[in-house]
């Protein structure tokens, strides 16, 4: 039996450590960050969310004083990238840019969820918010979304859409709006927007819902015409492009903005998530370069708390997760 006396020191060893822990963890997060810093961005180079993520990224490196490196990891609409995040240590050195496809909707379009986004990742800082366009190529005889609906009931099967992925807010959008219009419809995914983009401008898909940046170079060359825009109010980006609800009263409830985050591995010390919250924060409200480069993709930049990712997270899940089962999206 272990007595008091032999107690004591062992329980002052054990204070010794963690206090020599403690001091450890303090002076390491004092000298973040020590060496380069990985992002992992889920889709592939040239892509929207691939330019925004390099935007933060180069921000951040010129407040941090330490070069933050994209790592492009594309594929499965982020899973693959978010099962590297998640192999690497808790430690703030490996980032991820995640979209709110991967945040509100990829995990419950599988029966057996791949990851839980209230629980795998601690978040760093919402960057901004921007919306999607539905657009088809010229030359088919498409100006509304009663010309589509025209085109997908003389079709047989009806139209092929595109997506930048299984799960992503453009696939859930563009199901949603042709359950609405009654027409029949197959999803073709790729791996990222660029490689959808390039088969919707080829004719080898219908349609496709792109990001607004995305789409309104292409709309402005005359490679595509847009039908609508997913968010509540037009974009002076875009300003002759009826809102979703303007062009389709029934399908109002489908203007939801896409939206994108930085997030750390779940376990990240909480000095390191605000210290990469206050980066972000000092590149939205005092870096020109920062704001014009998002600016100019039509991202609306928003100021955000390191909580906010999982907060915007389940607020649209809760919308998504019931339309998922009502359109029978979710496979093994």
């Amino acid at each position: 039996m272990t007595s008091a006396s032999t107690r004591a020191p062992r329980l002052l060893a054990l204070a010794a450590l963690a206090c020599a822990a403690g001091s450890a963890l303090a002076q390491q997060s004092a000298a973040y960050p020590a060496k380069p810093i990985q992002l992992i961005a889920q889709q592939p180079p040239g892509s929207g969310s691939d330019a925004m993520t390099r935007v933060w990224a180069d921000c951040a490196a010129r407040e941090l004083g330490q070069a933050v490196v994209v790592q492009n990891k594309p594929g499965a609409n982020g899973i693959l990238a978010i099962n590297y995040l998640k192999s690497q240590p808790a430690d703030g050195y490996s980032l991820l840019s995640i979209g709110m496809s991967q945040m509100t909707i990829t995990p419950y379009v599988y029966k057996q969820p791949p990851y839980d986004p209230q629980h795998d990742f601690d978040g760093v800082a919402v960057l901004g918010t921007s919306p999607l366009v539905l657009a088809v190529p010229p030359g088919m005889g498409i100006a509304s979304l009663a010309d589509l609906q025209k085109l997908a009931r003389s079709t047989p099967g009806g139209i092929n859409f595109g997506s930048p992925g299984k799960g992503s807010p453009a696939h859930l959008l563009t199901s949603a709006l042709v359950d609405k219009l009654g027409v029949p419809g197959t999803h073709v995914p790729f791996v990222g927007e660029g490689a959808g983009l390039t088969a919707l401008m080829g004719q080898q898909i219908h349609a496709m819902t792109l990001v607004i940046g995305t789409a309104a170079a292409q709309v402005k060359a005359g490679k595509l015409v847009p039908l609508a825009l997913f968010g509540a109010q037009r974009s002076a980006l875009l300003p002759d492009v009826p809102t979703i609800a303007e062009a389709l009263p029934a399908a109002s409830d489908l203007a939801r903005p896409a939206w994108i985050a930085v997030v750390a591995k779940a376990g990240t010390p909480p000095e390191l998530l605000h210290r990469l919250n206050a980066v972000t924060e000092k590149c939205r409200g005092g870096d020109a370069q920062y704001k014009s480069r998002l600016e100019a993709m039509n991202v609306t930049l928003t100021t955000s708390t390191p909580g906010d990712a999982r907060t915007w997270a389940a607020r649209d899940a809760a919308v998504w997760r019931p339309l998922i089962d009502k359109l029978g999206l979710a496979t093994e």
